[in-house]
C-alpha cells in the first residue's frame, strides 16, 4: 500500500515538473547572442510541448501571447468563456500594459525531425535553422505605421521593461484553444545607456581592438617621423645649395680682371 502511495506521488511529481517546463524560454546564447535587446526578445519555438494527439489533421497553429509584468493578473487570460483565443492588438492593450496582446502566430513546430544543429556551420543554413529554432518578438519596426498591413503585429518592444509570454495551441478549423503554455518567468529588456555611463577604459575593449589601435598609432608615428625626415633633409639641401652659390660668387668675385693697356 505505501509502495503504491509512493509511486503516486512521483507520478504527481513528475505531472508538476512536466507542467512548470511548459513555458516560453529565451533562446539560448549559442543560438542568440545579446539576447534580449532594448526592444526584442528571442524565444525558444515550443517543440515538443504539445500533445501531437490533439491536433492529429495537422490543423493547429501557435499563437503567441505577450504582456508587461506590470499588467493585472486578472487580465492574463487569453481566451473568452467560449475557448476561442482573444484578438487584442498592440494598440489596444497600450503594448501589453492593459493585458496580453497577440504577438506573432506560426505553424506548429515539427518535434519529430527538428533543424540539425550541425547544420549552423554551413553560412548558407544559419538563417533558416535559426527561424525554424527562434521567435524573435519585437522585430518588426514598420508594421504599427503601416496602414495597409493585415497580419498580426509584432512591434518592437520598451527598453528596460519586464515582459511575460504564453504559447497557445489553437485549432485553425474549430477556431478554439486546445492548449497553452504557462506564462514565462520574466523577461526584462536592456536599458539604454547614458553617453556619460559608457565606460571608455581600454581595459573593458577587447583584444582586437587594442591590437587595432596599437597598429594604428604605430603607423602614424612612422608617417610622421618620415615627414620631419623629408622636411628636414630639404632644409639640409636647401642650405648646402645657398652655401654653394655663395662661395661660387665669391669665386667670382676674386678672379683678376684683364687690364687693358695704353697704346
Amino acid at each position: 500500500m505505501c509502495g503504491c502511495w509512493i509511486v503516486l506521488a512521483f507520478c504527481c511529481l513528475g505531472q508538476l515538473c512536466a507542467d512548470q517546463s511548459m513555458k516560453p524560454r529565451t533562446a539560448a546564447p549559442q543560438l542568440a547572442t545579446n539576447n534580449p535587446t532594448l526592444t526584442t526578445v528571442a524565444l525558444e519555438k515550443p517543440f515538443c510541448m504539445f500533445d501531437n494527439s490533439l491536433c492529429p489533421n495537422k490543423s493547429c497553429i501557435i499563437y503567441l501571447y505577450a504582456m508587461k509584468e506590470s499588467a493585472s493578473a486578472i487580465s492574463s487570460q487569453v481566451t473568452d468563456n467560449t475557448s476561442k483565443p482573444l484578438d487584442s492588438t498592440f494598440h489596444q492593450t497600450s503594448g501589453g500594459q492593459l493585458g496580453p496582446y497577440k504577438a506573432a502566430l506560426f505553424n506548429v513546430p515539427d518535434c519529430a525531425s527538428p533543424p540539425k544543429l550541425a547544420d549552423l556551420g554551413d553560412a548558407n543554413k544559419v538563417s533558416d535553422i535559426l527561424k525554424q529554432y527562434l521567435f524573435r518578438v519585437g522585430d518588426d519596426v514598420n508594421c504599427l505605421y503601416d496602414p495597409n498591413f493585415l497580419a498580426v503585429c509584432n512591434p518592437p518592444l520598451a527598453p528596460d521593461t519586464t515582459y511575460r509570454f504564453k504559447y497557445v495551441l489553437l485549432d485553425s478549423t474549430e477556431g478554439i484553444v486546445k492548449d497553452q503554455t504557462l506564462w514565462s518567468d520574466p523577461i526584462k529588456t536592456r536599458r539604454v545607456k547614458l553617453p556619460l555611463k559608457i565606460d571608455t577604459w581600454p581595459g573593458r575593449r577587447s583584444g582586437d581592438m587594442i591590437v587595432i589601435t596599437s597598429i594604428l598609432s604605430v603607423l602614424v608615428f612612422l608617417l610622421l617621423a618620415g615627414f620631419l625626415a623629408s622636411v628636414s633633409s630639404a632644409v639640409m639641401r636647401s642650405e648646402d645649395s645657398s652655401a654653394e652659390t655663395k662661395c661660387v660668387s665669391q669665386t667670382i668675385q676674386s678672379e683678376p680682371r684683364p687690364q687693358l693697356s695704353s697704346e
